[in-house]
């Protein structure tokens, strides 16, 4: 079944605040608020905004009411959802009349277990199935738990040590891919590297901030935004010590594959197909 709507997996501050002004001066890439006007196709589009992640959802709370005012989005609000809520009327309400829902940063510990399993993840999912033009969207923990692993903690060390880094079953809105964010800032190419050589069927989908990955058709993802979105891929592995290495001891591994997205570059995470910037038009041909 190919899914009717589209996911949008942001690494962590889209330009919320146009805070970056060396970013502006030197890359023709950057447009202030880009990643956020992705978020729906008409400024009227309810958009319900999860900030569970959070320890602090009022800030969280003041600084999208900023960003979505200069955007022009009128249609707006923000759910802190907790377990003892998970499965009001009020809430499911609110889910079901949004076109877009979009999961805030934090840590992806709070958020994950909240909505895994719940009404609300299911009903979610029914729409990002069956509802043409519905966007789930994500940034920073709240894209991190989407697919169907995700990275709880991990060390970023100076080798992939066995035993450093924990994962656990995300919400399983897309089945082959490791998401990771704040990617290039926070060093994160190890911890991610470390996730894929044991989900050696999954992507390891590493977007830098202001960055985001739209995926549309369930496979397709284009990069957006003002930096890079890396693809590791461990199917193809050749050594690795990965089954045998003991606790505390480094994890190696021949023949990684490594893609490098910019904004417009699309990839086919099905068939593994990349598409640069000017072969753009053939991408249906390979879907």
């Amino acid at each position: 079944m190919i899914p009717q709507g589209k996911l949008l997996l942001i690494g962590g501050k889209e330009n919320k605040e146009d805070e970056n002004k060396e970013m502006e001066r030197e890359n023709k890439n950057f447009c202030p608020n880009e990643i956020l006007k992705l978020l729906t196709d008409s400024k009227e589009d309810r958009i319900e905004v999860i900030t569970t992640a959070s320890s602090d959802p009022d800030s969280i709370q003041s600084m999208y009411t900023d960003a979505f005012n200069k955007i022009g989005y009128s249609n707006y609000d923000f759910l802190d959802i907790c377990d003892e809520q998970i499965h009001t009327d009020y809430q499911t309400k609110r889910i079901s009349a949004a076109k877009t829902i979009f999961f805030a940063g934090g840590d992806q510990n709070r958020i994950c277990d909240v909505l895994k399993q719940s009404a609300l993840q299911y009903l979610i999912k029914e729409k990002y199935n069956n509802e043409k033009g519905f966007t789930l969207a994500g940034t920073s923990a709240g894209a991190m738990c989407i697919p169907d692993v995700v990275i709880l903690e991990a060390v970023n060390g100076e080798a992939m040590l066995q035993n450093d880094i924990k994962l656990d079953a995300g919400w399983g809105f897309i089945n082959n891919c490791i998401v990771d964010t704040h990617f290039i800032h926070r060093a994160r190419f190890g911890r991610l590297a470390h996730a894929v050589i044991l989900n050696q069927n999954c992507w390891g989908i590493g977007l830098g901030e202001d960055t985001a990955l739209l995926i549309e058709e369930g496979n397709i993802g284009t990069c957006k935004g003002s930096g890079m979105a890396w693809l590791i891929n461990a199917k193809n592995i050749g050594q690795t010590n990965i089954k045998t290495v003991k606790k505390g001891c480094p994890v190696f591994a021949e023949n990684l594959k490594v893609h490098i997205l910019t904004d417009n570059c699309k990839i086919n995470l099905r068939k593994g197909v990349f598409i640069g910037q000017s072969d753009n038009n053939t991408i249906a041909e390979e879907s």
